[in-house]
């Protein structure tokens, strides 16, 4: 059993320590949001927040986040800076298959949490390895931009 936290809720999950967190919480605690895209942490669609900053779920071990604090895309618009990132990808229609955004948006809020007016090689440098498939780059820089000014 491995206890830790997710979205502010205690949970313990019965798996194998090297399970990873991505599938702990697709496959135990039913939280899907979280997406499984290459599985080498190379391309930032499983992108949660352990105790704030951004990892790569598909590569984190369970074993590795006991007693730590997880926050995914289920409830990353709790707080006023997801939820300025959320509606900044709305205004700017960033979406268009959708699959990688909710990675795209948990590396965004964690910028914005630690740099309320990234540059653009700011927004880059934290972008990094967040894949696009669509190409929708340059409505995420637009959009971190668009909630940065949110937030000031």
């Amino acid at each position: 059993m491995t206890a830790f936290q997710v979205n502010g809720k205690a949970v313990n999950v019965d798996a194998d320590p090297s399970t990873p967190v991505l599938w702990a919480l697709r496959d135990h605690l039913h939280l899907t949001g979280t997406k499984f895209g290459c599985g080498a942490a190379l391309c930032g669609a499983c992108t949660v927040h352990l105790n704030g900053q951004p990892v790569r779920s598909c590569s984190t071990p369970i074993s590795a986040v006991t007693g730590q604090k997880i926050i995914t895309i289920e409830a990353v618009g709790a707080d006023k800076v997801g939820h300025a990132v959320q509606a900044a990808w709305v205004r700017h229609d960033v979406a268009q298959c959708g699959y990688c955004q909710s990675g795209q948006i948990m590396s965004a809020t964690a910028l914005l949490r630690a740099n309320r007016s990234p540059t653009d090689a700011d927004i880059d440098n934290a972008m990094a390895g967040n894949i696009c498939r669509c190409g929708t780059y340059a409505r995420i820089r637009a959009a971190i931009k668009d909630a940065a000014k949110t937030l000031a």
